[in-house]
C-alpha cells in the first residue's frame, strides 16, 4: 500500500453533519441525565425535610395525634370529636365524590372525566384492605395537606388537596375520627383510565409548582371573625373554586378569574362574584344563605344538577352562622364582569301561547307546542309556576337564573336529566325527558323557554344538545 492510498480521506459533508448531530445528541443526553440527577436529589431532600416543617395552627393535641404513625386513633376519639368530624365532612361534601353507589357510601368508584382521562375516586371507608383502615393520622394529614398518598405516591388534583391544604390539622383529624366510625366496605374501585404520560404520578410535581401552594389558612387580622370563617370554608373545606373558577391549560385554577364561573360535566357553575350583572351582586346575604340551605331563592334561582347535590349532601347541614359567613366572604371577593347586560334573574314575561296555538296547524318541531305538552302541567302555560313560594312549589320560569343565563346549558341539561334535590324543607323532583324527547325537540323547548321567559340571546343548537346528552354525569 502506498503512502498516498494509506492516508485517511477527509470526511465529506454528510459525514461531518452526522458527527455534528451525534455530538449534539450526546450533549443533550448528558444534560438530561444531569438534570434528572439534580431533580432526584431535590425530591430526596424534600422528602427528608417534609415533616420537619411546623405550622402555627397545630395545637399540642393535634401535633401529638399527627406524630402517631402506628395506626388509627378511633379508639380514643370522643363522641364530640366524631360529631365535629361528621359536620366538617359534610362541609367538605366528601360523600359526593367518594360515592358511586348509594348502597356503598364513601366506598369510592365515582368516575370523574377530565381532558387527561377518567379518574375513579378511592374508597375512604376504614376497610383495612381496600380503604384507609391501615392509614395513620400522619398519612391522612399528608394526603389532605400535601397531595401525597400513604405509599408516597403523588395524588391527582381531582382530589382537591390544593384547597384542603388550608384546613387546620385539628379539623382534618376530626374528619379522620368520623371516617373511622363508618362501616368498612370491602370494595376496590376501577383503575384510572389515564393514558401516557399523564399516568406518571411523579409529573404532579410540576403541576404543583404552577398550581399548588402548601400551607394552612391564615386569618386576615383586618377582617372580621365572620369574614375569616367564610374565607376558611370557601377556600378550604367547601372548595367552591373547584367548580366556580375557570381552568388553565394544565387544568389548574385561573387565579385571575376566581369564582367567575366554569363548565363542569356539561353544567355551568355560575359566576358567584359580587358583579351586579354577571354575578350575585344583587343578592343579599340572606339570599345566599337561603340558597345554600334550601336550594331555592324565589325570584332568583333553583339549584339543579351538581349544585342540587351540593345543597342536598352538604350545605343544607351547615349552621346559619357558617352560611352567613360564606355569604359575607363571597360578597367581598373582586367582582368579575362576564359581559352580561342584565342579571340572570332579571328576564322574562308570562306567555299566552295557548290561545295563539288553538286551531293552528303545526308542522315540524314547535317549541311552544312542545312546552305546553310537556312542561305546562307543572310550570303553567304562562311559565309562572304552580304553588307560589311554598317549599315544594313548581318554580316559575320567569326571573329564573337557569332560564336567564348565558349560555343555556343548564336549562337543556335540566330537560335532559331532570332535578332531584332533597332537603329538610322539600323533596323536589323533576323527571328526566331524555328518553321522551329527541335532540331537536330538547333544543326547540330550550330555545322557546329562553326566548319567552329568559334571555332571548341565549340559545342552543341541536349539535350542542347532542354533546350535552353524551356528557358523562
Amino acid at each position: 500500500m502506498t503512502k498516498e492510498t494509506s492516508r485517511v480521506q477527509p470526511a465529506g459533508p454528510g459525514a461531518q453533519s452526522h458527527l455534528y448531530i451525534e455530538r449534539r445528541r450526546r450533549r443533550l443526553m448528558a444534560t438530561l441525565a444531569a438534570s434528572f440527577c439534580v431533580f432526584a436529589l431535590y425530591l430526596a431532600w424534600h422528602a427528608s425535610h417534609a415533616w420537619d416543617v411546623s405550622h402555627e395552627d397545630e395545637s399540642p393535641i393535634a401535633a401529638a395525634l399527627a406524630q402517631d404513625a402506628s395506626g388509627n386513633t378511633s379508639g380514643s376519639a370522643t363522641p364530640d370529636l366524631v360529631k365535629r368530624g361528621e359536620y366538617l365532612a359534610r362541609a367538605g361534601d366528601c360523600v359526593a365524590c367518594h360515592t358511586a353507589d348509594k348502597s356503598r357510601p364513601f366506598a369510592g368508584g365515582l368516575p370523574i372525566a377530565t381532558p387527561f382521562g377518567t379518574f375513579y375516586t378511592p374508597n375512604i371507608t376504614p376497610d383495612p384492605d381496600t380503604g384507609i383502615g391501615n392509614w395513620s393520622d400522619a398519612d391522612f394529614l399528608q394526603a389532605l395537606h400535601e397531595g401525597i398518598g400513604k405509599g408516597g405516591e403523588r395524588l391527582y388534583p381531582t382530589f382537591p388537596y390544593a384547597e384542603y391544604t388550608k384546613v387546620t390539622d385539628r379539623d382534618v383529624l376530626a374528619i379522620r375520627a368520623y371516617l373511622n366510625t363508618l362501616t368498612p366496605i370491602h370494595y376496590t374501585p376501577p383503575r384510572n383510565g389515564v393514558k401516557f404520560p399523564f399516568n406518571l404520578r411523579w409529573l404532579m410535581v410540576f403541576w404543583n409548582i404552577f398550581n399548588f401552594t402548601e400551607g394552612r389558612f391564615v386569618p386576615d387580622p383586618k377582617q372580621s371573625a365572620e369574614w375569616n370563617r367564610g374565607a376558611y370554608l370557601v377556600e378550604g373545606l367547601a372548595h367552591c373554586e373547584e367548580c366556580h373558577t375557570p381552568r388553565n391549560f394544565t387544568q389548574g385554577l385561573k387565579t385571575s378569574e376566581r369564582f367567575a364561573g366554569a363548565t363542569q360535566a356539561g353544567w355551568h357553575a355560575f359566576n358567584i362574584t359580587p358583579h351586579r350583572n354577571s354575578g350575585i351582586g344583587n343578592w343579599s346575604d340572606d339570599d345566599v344563605a337561603s340558597y345554600l340551605s334550601t336550594g331555592v331563592v324565589h325570584g332568583r334561582a333553583n339549584a339543579a344538577g351538581p349544585m342540587a347535590e351540593v345543597v342536598a349532601d352538604s350545605t343544607q347541614y351547615l349552621t346559619s352562622e357558617d352560611l352567613r359567613s360564606i355569604a359575607v366572604y363571597l360578597r367581598s371577593v373582586p367582582p368579575v364582569n362576564g359581559g352580561d347586560t342584565r342579571p340572570r334573574e332579571a328576564w322574562g314575561e308570562p306567555a299566552n301561547d295557548v290561545a295563539a296555538l288553538r286551531g293552528m296547524k303545526i308542522s315540524g318541531v314547535n317549541g311552544a307546542q312542545l312546552f305546553i305538552a310537556n312542561c305546562a302541567t307543572c310550570h303553567n302555560w304562562t311559565g309562572q309556576g304552580i304553588g307560589a313560594s311554598a317549599p315544594g312549589a313548581y318554580p316559575s320560569l320567569i326571573h329564573n337564573s337557569a332560564v336567564g343565563a348565558s349560555p343555556a346549558n343548564n336549562l337543556a341539561m335540566v330537560i335532559l336529566h331532570g332535578v332531584e334535590r332533597k332537603t329538610k324543607d322539600a323533596d323536589v323532583l323533576m323527571p328526566s325527558f331524555a328518553t321522551q324527547l329527541s335532540d331537536d325537540q330538547v333544543a326547540a323547548i330550550t330555545n322557546y323557554v329562553t326566548k319567552q321567559f329568559g334571555n332571548p340571546q341565549s340559545m342552543v343548537s341541536v349539535e350542542q344538545v347532542v354533546k350535552l346528552r353524551a356528557t358523562q354525569q
